[in-house]
């Protein structure tokens, strides 16, 4: 009998969801993709993980939460011909710690903009929003100079890392505008954009992106 696909439960809108996604499409990855906006799909997901947040992948009996964790399991069961984690043991940590910066440093102020924005008037925190855009404007800095003298995040490999990257990124210059002063950091969003994973994953969201809370702009 065949081999069931893993199924990946994710909406094409959300960043995490597209990390995800980069990872699957940069090694032609088969998969079941579960779209959440289907009724079955989001009762299965619902009935998976109660906490709500997506995506996360089933492997028979196996669910793995947490996009970061999904490449991770994805490098160990399916591996293909890239290798997003490398093997080197330094070069792996530097790769980890990337992507916690840009989970935590540019999405996480990110996402606290927009959340705030579909708070009603009487809730909204301006002084969280402006710590907010403070952090973007001081990660926006490291990157820049991070990324004077190379093409991918850690170097000359695409990895993990740049999974994160690129829709964290692509969201927070919507939401924080990259200063024109930051060039080496606009340049490397340039390049994730057109990287053919990030492109596709762009693509397909561009039938939701009215669901932006703080207007799409119109580029990209």
């Amino acid at each position: 009998m065949p081999t069931a696909l893993p199924r990946l439960y994710a909406h094409p809108f959300s960043s995490y969801s597209q990390k995800a996604l980069i990872a699957l499409y940069e090694n032609q990855t088969a998969f079941d993709f579960r779209h959440l906006e289907d009724a079955q799909a989001k009762a299965e997901f619902d009935a998976l993980w109660p906490i709500g947040r997506f995506p996360i992948l089933v492997d028979g009996d196996r669910v793995v939460m947490e996009a970061t964790c999904v490449i991770e399991y994805l490098q160990l069961h399916y591996p293909g011909p890239i290798q997003l984690i490398p093997e080197d043991d330094d070069a792996a940590l530097e790769v980890r710690m990337l992507d916690r910066l840009f989970d935590n440093y540019i999405s996480t102020p990110q996402q606290r903009v927009v959340f705030d924005h579909l708070r009603n008037d009487v809730d909204r925190d301006p002084h969280g929003v402006a710590q907010a855009r403070a952090m973007l404007e001081a990660a926006y800095a490291w990157l820049d100079r991070r990324m004077r003298d190379r093409e991918w995040a850690s170097g000359e490999q695409f990895t993990l890392a740049d999974c994160a990257a690129a829709p964290f990124l692509f969201y927070a210059d919507w939401t924080h505008a990259i200063d024109p002063r930051f060039a080496h950091l606009r340049a490397y969003r340039e390049r994730l954009l057109a990287r053919p994973s990030f492109k596709r994953a762009v693509d397909e969201a561009r039938p939701y992106r009215g669901y932006f809370p703080l207007g799409a702009p119109d580029r990209d």
